[in-house]
């Protein structure tokens, strides 16, 4: 999850420096994110699950995991598709990559592949090798969208399906939304350029829907997801967002350690508001956009 800002932000996009600085968050980031599939998998689970409905994703299916991260949804489309089936997971991160190789290898799924590749140049697979193609959390982050969903599409055989999870509007996320908010503030960042990818870059009425048209999908269908984050604590939720969201910290870059110090203690004290008898429970919708190629 990256969003490149800085206090003295261009005024035009930098394209090219938001793929080399996302690269280096995850390189970052593998580890931890590797760490906390636990809770990605019961945090995501339902919106992979329609993720994987909409995708058409069963027995026998030759499947495109763009931006698979550490592979959690890898291993669901795995297990799904069975032995005569087969996912080819990619992503800009080596390191993260390695991490889904190694969970393949620990559940004993012989049919996942890696391979490194950014998520816009799917062009470069064979034409027409994937009876379907996913991607949870990554479409967002992508600088040019519509080239991302041009590769996909060349992947995809005719009557194939595309499904991608993403978060919808900074309202009813604020377990990522207020954080975001409080390190803007106080780091005197600017709002974000137009164009700009990030985490609601495709999250208002109707978007998902226009962007996946715009890019010849049919049959588009977009579900919403609720996906609450549960944890024991507000605290535990701020060090999950510290290890594993590159961005936050990207965004903190020009502050010192003692005003970062006092920033994690602010969001700490408003996610606080989340605590429920039941534990941590942080709001969080996902839309899960899907079409035909």
């Amino acid at each position: 999850m990256a969003e490149v800002l800085s206090p003295s932000a261009p005024a035009v996009f930098d394209a090219d420096k938001f793929r080399q600085t996302t690269r280096a968050q995850w390189e970052a980031a593998a580890d931890a994110w590797d760490r906390w599939s636990p809770l990605l998998s019961q945090w995501l689970g339902p919106a992979t699950d329609a993720m994987l409905d909409l995708a058409g994703v069963a027995p026998g299916s030759r499947v495109l995991d763009i931006a698979a991260g550490a592979g959690e949804q890898t291993l669901a489309a795995a297990r799904r598709v069975g032995a005569n089936g087969s996912v080819l997971a990619t992503d800009l991160s080596p390191a993260i990559l390695q991490h889904a190789r190694s969970a393949a290898h620990r559940a004993g799924l012989a049919n996942v592949e890696t391979r490194e590749l950014d998520g816009e140049r799917h062009d470069l697979l064979p034409v027409a090798s994937f009876d379907a193609a996913i991607s949870r959390v990554g479409l967002i982050y992508f600088p040019d969208q519509q080239r991302a969903l041009a590769g996909i599409r060349h992947a995809l055989r005719p009557g194939g399906r595309f499904a991608a999870v993403v978060y919808s509007t900074p309202e009813r996320n604020p377990f990522f939304s207020l954080p975001v908010g409080i390190i803007r503030r106080r780091a005197q960042l600017p709002p974000p350029l137009p164009g700009q990818p990030g985490p609601f870059s495709l999250g208002g009425e109707g978007v998902l829907a226009r962007t996946l048209e715009a890019a010849g999908f049919r049959e588009v269908e977009v579900r919403r997801v609720d996906s609450p984050v549960r944890l024991p604590t507000a605290a535990e939720c701020v060090r999950f967002e510290r290890e594993s969201f590159g961005a936050l910290h990207q965004m903190m870059a020009s502050m010192g350690d003692a005003d970062r110090a006092d920033t994690w203690r602010e969001i700490e004290d408003t996610l606080g508001r989340f605590e429920t008898a039941q534990g941590f429970v942080g709001p969080c919708e996902m839309l899960v956009g899907a079409g035909v190629r």
